[in-house]
């Protein structure tokens, strides 16, 4: 039997703010639905397993139903039953047989059991999903904890880095520590193994400035995938947008202090921390999909439902449903969320999973969308890192480029086309040179700079560079999908063996491949992102698609051996350079125009000869040996300070064999010092030896190379 309903302690409250709200006096429950006719809030045990009393919430204003409980505190456990028209074919599918998570809960408590009886339909009923469905689902569901969300801060601040000085590192809070050897084993594979000074150093060291963390929202694991023993390991799957995710804590129930005494660490150490979002689906699914939250809420006002068929969901982002950002209360459910993360939890920006999705409006995408116009005039968010996956899979959904004034974009042309180049694909030239000058092409408008184009080479989705240059074809079959999933478009190769070997030939190719993709990523105009591990030549043993791999396959391996010393190193040397030279990550678009001011061109491209490129040298397929020349004295204004009016000359050989390269005169220029060769092993290399003018350098085939322009010095004036 079913508690019985207790309405004499809650008075009317408040609509606003909605969620569970501790006051010192009680708790203000507030929750939205545009349709539904009653809400009962169930209260919960400490255990959550057992169902106390319901108390149907007494007021209606502006569509929120809210009352003030007392006698309610800070622990305590609850969810809500909604009552309201069960029609699926006009979008409502309200079921107070089935508890529901609060889309504002701070925590919670539990894990979700999957059963026949979390769905609003009867499982295998000859209607399907218009059948209604009367078993209570309370016992298999996850239950809220209301949250005093007090925290001493002490002298926390957000590192506050500019973008021109930006480095990302996309990682897994579980996986980066999982098998981190100096990490103690209690907190590997939490918030507080991320922590560790070990791991900081480490991250420092590459030149990272924001740990760019995969989903940390409360998300489920597919009953599909626990099935076959599995989890969803990246955690692109959200049912919660206020509550980090208890997996990760060393004690669930304080995941929310946990998380915060981890950016705390991180900000101490300068590192921002950046979250991976998902506000463009949820983990309900389809009309075939569980009754979790939103959709036993107000399905029709959450999300986007096909305007002539209301029964079936709109499907833009592959996973079954789409949430309504068109609708203001969805909408301002998404910006508290942010609000919340970056006022409460101090984090200092977020990646917008499919972000295309959040800008769409019932027409398709827009850039004046009410999103992207309340995060870009909102103070709060208009100050911390905004930036965009920029396609979905729905009409119109790749827009790379397209994205309003003030966000970043993830670049996959970037990485598609520095692949294609390395991998000695035809008629690379011209998109690599937009590519490395900042994708002006796609970004030079609206005031909109070079840091806007996220510039990345492998990220969680996809081949890490090690498997990039080990792999022809992927390899997903631990997956237990018979390797249909993931891309099969890697614009890899495994230069003569699938897989692992023990040809020194094959290996020397490799490792100086990825040397060249990772010099390439740190030398480029625009951010660049560093996948973690890529550093040390991580593997997944080719899996490209490891959503599902919470193992080895996934977790970072720190027993790096030689060939992961040497990379890392390689990697130092990088961020080293650019830190040095600020013409590397200029704030403006360099352009071929001639600087009167200067008397120089910023940005210059040349052929093997030392001449300039013309119009048949970019048109010509067979153009695989390069060079780049920055000449950061062509600035309009501004202080001069050492590294800002260096050129360098970045040559880029993607030839199997050796190209003969004219290094090229310059004004001023007496000699050219060379800062890398990626032929070249560190210990073997001349620390900045130097050319002459017009000396004729031996360009290695599959190679990279980096030079400044030693200069007269200048009399003062």
């Amino acid at each position: 039997m079913p508690p019985a309903i207790n309405t004499s302690r809650v008075t009317e409250g408040r609509p606003n703010p909605l969620g569970a709200t501790w006051t010192g006096l009680g708790v203000n429950f507030a929750l939205f639905s545009a349709h539904a006719t009653k809400v009962e809030l169930c209260l919960f045990d400490a255990s959550g397993e057992t169902e106390l009393e319901r108390i149907e919430l007494p007021e209606y204003t502006n569509e929120v139903f809210h009352g003030f409980l007392p006698d309610a505190r800070p622990g305590t456990i609850y969810a809500y039953r909604v009552h309201g028209p069960y029609e699926p074919e006009a979008g409502h599918r309200f079921n107070p047989n089935k508890l529901l998570l609060d889309p504002y809960a701070l925590s919670h408590v539990g894990d979700l059991k999957w059963d026949h009886a979390l769905f609003g339909y009867t499982i295998g009923h000859k209607d399907k999903d218009l059948s209604f469905d009367e078993r209570d689902s309370a016992v298999f569901m996850p239950k809220c904890r209301v949250v005093d969300p007090a925290f001493t801060w002490g002298n926390d601040r957000r590192p506050r880095i500019p973008w021109e000085r930006t480095i990302f590192y996309e990682t897994h809070v579980k996986g980066i520590t999982k098998r981190h050897p100096l990490v103690p084993e209690d907190q590997r594979g939490t918030y507080a193994g991320l922590a560790n000074r070990d791991v900081i150093r480490h991250i420092k060291s590459l030149g990272v400035t924001s740990v760019e963390l995969l989903p940390i929202h409360f998300f489920l694991n597919d009953d599909y995938l626990l099935e076959k023993g599995m989890i969803n390991y990246w955690g692109y799957n959200s049912l919660g947008f206020f509550s980090p995710a208890r997996r990760y804590a060393r004690t669930p129930d304080f995941a929310f202090s946990e998380f915060k005494e981890m950016v705390a660490r991180l900000h101490d150490a300068g590192l921002e921390v950046i979250m991976d979002v998902v506000y463009n689906h949820t983990a309900e699914g389809n009309e075939q999909g569980a009754t979790l939250s939103f959709k036993g809420i107000d399905n029709a006002s959450y999300y986007r439902l096909l305007p002539d068929q209301k029964r079936y969901y709109i499907n833009d982002t592959g996973t079954g449903n789409t949430v309504n950002l068109s609708h203001p209360r969805v909408l301002q459910m998404v910006t508290d969320s942010l609000r919340y993360w970056v006022n409460e939890m101090h984090v200092d920006g977020f990646r917008f999973d499919l972000g295309t999705i959040l800008a769409r409006e019932p027409d398709g995408f827009d850039n004046q969308s009410a999103f992207l116009k309340a995060c870009n005039q909102d103070p709060l968010l208009a100050d911390v890192k905004l930036i965009a996956e920029p396609w979905d899979i729905g009409p119109g959904g790749y827009q790379v480029g397209n994205f309003s004034p003030g966000w970043a974009e993830w670049n996959d042309k970037y990485r598609d086309t520095v692949r294609g180049f390395w991998v000695g694909e035809e008629g690379k030239a011209a998109d690599l040179g937009n590519r490395l000058a900042g994708s002006a092409d796609l970004f030079d408008h609206n005031g909109r700079k070079p840091w806007a184009s996220v510039n990345f080479l492998a990220a969680h989705d996809g081949f890490t560079l090690n498997d990039l240059v080990t792999y022809d074809e992927k390899h997903n079959e631990a997956n237990g999908e018979d390797n249909r999933d993931g891309h099969s478009h890697n614009i890899s190769h495994n230069y003569g063996v699938e897989g692992p070997t023990d040809d020194p030939e094959i290996n020397a190719v490799r490792e100086r491949q990825i040397r060249n993709m990772l010099a390439t990523l740190y030398l480029s105009q625009g951010t660049p992102m560093l996948l973690a591990g890529d550093e040390f030549g991580r593997t997944q043993q080719g899996n490209n698609n490891a959503y599902c791999q919470d193992n080895e396959i996934s977790w970072l391996d720190w027993d790096w051996k030689e060939k992961g010393e040497r990379l890392v190193a390689f990697t130092q040397r990088l961020a080293a350079l650019r830190d040095r030279f600020p013409v590397l990550r200029r704030g403006r678009f360099l352009s071929g125009e001639f600087h009167e001011a200067s008397g120089v061109k910023g940005l210059s491209w040349l052929k093997p000869s030392g001449e300039e490129m013309d119009s048949a040298d970019w048109e010509d397929p067979n153009t695989r040996c390069l060079a780049r020349l920055l000449d950061g004295r062509a600035q309009e204004s501004g202080i001069r300070r050492p590294g800002h009016d260096a050129t360098l000359l970045m040559i880029m050989n993607a030839y199997h064999e050796a190209v003969e390269f004219t290094l090229p005169a310059s004004q001023d220029g007496t000699a050219w010092v060379r800062l890398l060769d990626t032929n070249i092993e560190e210990e073997d290399e001349d620390e900045e030896a130097s050319f002459d003018i017009g000396h004729t350098y031996t360009v290695t085939g599959r190679s990279l190379l980096l030079f400044s322009l030693k200069t007269r010095k200048r009399k003062a004036r």
